[in-house]
């Protein structure tokens, strides 16, 4: 079986502690070899997170890069402004790796969130994807109606909300407007009927699948390190809510995925 990751972060520390006792090194080698997996977008939260994401992307042809500032990363740095141009640079130097800007967006779920500046940050982001016409990831952690509002701010942006935790009309709506939607390993949750209902009620060409490796691993897994070769869990769920094989769900999301990211044939 085929698969495609859409969103990773394989330079996160997990990665280089006795979680993963091999090195991340040997585990990729692994999956891009006899672990089926052809694809992987290696996701950064910071500038300096995006170019370890690029060395780790020009070891594998398979893999690829987004760059951009998470909304809780994004809250060390003072100087919007600056980092945004830097962040420019970097895309423009290496787009024969990097596919999106992301991951972007907003996080509520802590009670000291500083939404107005989280906001800024998004909506610098958005407008510099408009500018360069680069899709983006979007990061929506108890922030839907905000997060939605904000890119319906922004039509010419295309994107993909992440590891979807909305609600099936609202998912309906950005598809309408062009926008994908991915689901991570918490489609396989037991306590998660509602994601499962909406991965459900999609049209199967707007949906990605994901890892947010090393994070949310799949049942089974749930809890360890998730990786890329945890995504048979959830390209087989998906193909249970759809009723279809695995097999077939794991090629339906990797055309969507070489489409949404503007890829040759991988």
């Amino acid at each position: 079986m085929r698969l495609f990751d859409s969103h990773a972060h394989y330079f996160d520390a997990r990665f280089a502690s006795e979680e993963c006792p091999d090195g991340v090194g040997a585990l990729l080698s692994h999956l891009f070899g006899e672990g089926g997996l052809i694809g992987a977008v290696n996701v950064a939260v910071d500038l300096p997170s995006a170019q370890r994401a690029l060395e780790q992307a020009k070891e594998y042809p398979g893999m690829y890069v987004a760059a951009g500032f998470h909304p809780t990363d994004a809250m060390q740095y003072s100087d919007i402004d600056g980092e945004i141009a830097a962040l420019r640079d970097f895309i423009l130097a290496n787009r024969d790796k990097v596919v999106a800007l992301g991951e972007i967006g907003l996080d509520y779920h802590y009670p000291d969130t500083d939404k107005e500046r989280q906001s800024k940050w998004l909506e610098a982001q958005l407008t510099l994807a408009e500018e360069l016409d680069i899709p983006v990831i979007i990061h929506d952690r108890d922030a839907h109606g905000d997060c939605f509002d904000a890119v319906c701010a922004h039509p010419r942006v295309r994107g993909v909300f992440h590891s979807y935790s909305g609600s099936a009309e609202m998912a309906l709506d950005l598809i309408r407007r062009g926008w994908y939607i991915s689901f991570s390993g918490t489609v396989t949750f037991k306590n998660a009927a509602r994601v499962a209902g909406v991965c459900a009620a999609l049209p199967h060409d707007r949906v990605l699948i994901e890892t947010d490796a090393p994070y949310l691993a799949p049942h089974p897994h749930r809890g360890k390190l998730n990786h890329s070769g945890y995504l048979v869990h959830t390209v087989s769920r998906v193909a249970e809510l759809w009723g279809i094989t695995p097999e077939e769900a794991a090629r339906i999301t990797v055309e969507n995925t070489r489409a949404f990211f503007n890829l040759k044939e991988v």
